[in-house]
């Protein structure tokens, strides 16, 4: 009777305190059902219809894949933007995360002023945003006035022009895209100091370099913050108030002239997304870690001492029903 009554008190506290859960993150719940959920299949009903804005409110018609097909086929700008957008992000990403990942190297150094420096690193992610960041680039402060990119084009000339013309845009504005890198050098900054000091002086006891430390004990370790600062940089320039692709949609939807609706509107801001998710996957199927080989004969002796353990206790059964059948034909 104590045992059920004990049980009865342990199961009513996991109730209360799953309750509790679900109580503090019920908030979060109903803003990703009011503003994510309902906005996200509203604007795939959008996308396979036609929207009129009438006094009465709105019209909607389905028309199935038409405005798809009308942005792939009629649009001119679109898909070249899509393509540049494409190129652009490949080539950007690599350059923010492997500089974030060396200036947090060099912050995790024995330096003065750790704070200030990064104080420095991390302050045009709270100021260079929004109207701010297209003043400095409207100024020509992304770039790099003494770089002469007529010469760039010249040497990528055998390249394919949308290749060349992003490249050259990654230069000219390469001041602008290391000021994304305020977020990911924090990332990165973290996930050093949390490796164990430990591993760095077995290895330089074994006569291991600076060099090799860091290739065999610094990035094997870091290997998922790589991943989640890429796909960080990529959501991110993905939303960035600079993407071309942003402002067509807004025209698309809200300009005076020329907008196409809702509908058009919503096409185009799925085949982005699309575009977006296809980033993402190659970026993860690139950067997840392999399983090791060592944890895969670690798991598989753990099954295997398991399966021992469960002959052994069957053994023991047999044995035991064995004895009393004996003791029964005594």
């Amino acid at each position: 009777m104590k045992e059920k009554k004990r049980h009865k008190k342990i199961g009513k506290l996991k109730t209360r305190e799953a309750l509790t859960g679900y109580l503090f993150i019920l908030p979060w719940l109903i803003g990703v059902i009011v503003f994510v959920i309902r906005p996200f299949f509203q604007s795939f009903n959008y996308a396979l219809s036609s929207v009129k804005m009438t006094p009465k409110g709105r019209i909607i018609t389905f028309i199935g894949m038409k405005n798809f097909t009308q942005i792939l086929q009629e649009d001119p700008t679109f898909p070249t933007e899509l393509v540049s957008y494409m190129t652009k992000t490949v080539l950007a990403v690599p350059v923010i995360v492997v500089f974030a990942l060396i200036i947090a190297l060099l912050l995790n150094g024995k330096i003065r002023c750790k704070g200030a420096f990064r104080l420095v690193f991390f302050l045009p992610v709270i100021i260079a945003s929004g109207p701010v960041m297209n003043q400095l680039t409207a100024q020509g402060a992304g770039s790099i006035p003494s770089m002469n990119l007529s010469m760039l084009e010249s040497i990528l000339s055998f390249l394919p022009t949308f290749m060349v013309s992003s490249i050259v845009y990654l230069f000219s504005n390469i001041v602008m895209y290391l000021w994304y890198s305020g977020v990911q050098i924090l990332i990165f900054l973290a996930a050093i100091q949390k490796i164990d000091a430990s591993l760095y002086e077995a290895a330089k006891i074994d006569g291991g370099s600076g060099w090799e430390c860091f290739w065999k004990i610094t990035l094997p370790t870091i290997k998922p913050m790589i991943l989640l600062n890429a796909v960080y940089t990529i959501i991110f320039l993905s939303n960035n108030e600079q993407n071309n692709i942003i402002v067509l949609i807004k025209d698309a939807m809200f300009g005076t002239t020329g907008s196409k609706g809702y509908g058009y509107a919503s096409a185009m801001a799925w085949l982005y997304a699309l575009i977006i998710v296809i980033l993402v996957v190659l970026c993860a199927l690139l950067l997840l870690s392999k399983k090791d080989a060592y944890d895969k004969k670690v798991k598989q002796a753990k099954k295997d001492l398991r399966k021992q353990k469960r002959m052994q206790a069957k053994a023991r059964r047999r044995g035991k029903k064995n004895a009393k059948k004996i003791q029964k034909a005594c």
